[in-house]
C-alpha cells in the first residue's frame, strides 16, 4: 500500500481536507511502523500514526473507526490552533 491511497481515503472521508486549507501527507515511519498522517494549516503541522492493518482495513472499505476518530481529531486541533 502506498502513502497516496490512504491520502485518498482521508480526503474521501474528510472532503474538507485539501480544500479548506488543510493539507495532508502520508508517509511510512519505519521506526514506529505505522502510517504517520501529518496535516498542514497556515504553517503549522500536527501529525498522528495509523496502524498499518488499520489503515488496511480502512482503504480495503472495511473498517475506518480509527481513521475517520484519528484524524478527524487531528483536523480539528489544527483548525482550532489556526483559528487566529
Amino acid at each position: 500500500m502506498k502513502g497516496d491511497t490512504i491520502c485518498a481515503k482521508i480526503i474521501e472521508v474528510f472532503p474538507d481536507i485539501g480544500t479548506c486549507g488543510i493539507e495532508v501527507n502520508v508517509e511510512f515511519d519505519d521506526g514506529r511502523k505505522a502510517w504517520a498522517v501529518d496535516l498542514e494549516r497556515n504553517g503549522h503541522h500536527l501529525k498522528t500514526y495509523l496502524e498499518v492493518d488499520e489503515a488496511e482495513n480502512c482503504v480495503a472499505g472495511k473498517e475506518c473507526l480509527s481513521l475517520g476518530l484519528q484524524v478527524g481529531r487531528l483536523r480539528e486541533n489544527i483548525v482550532e490552533m489556526t483559528r487566529f
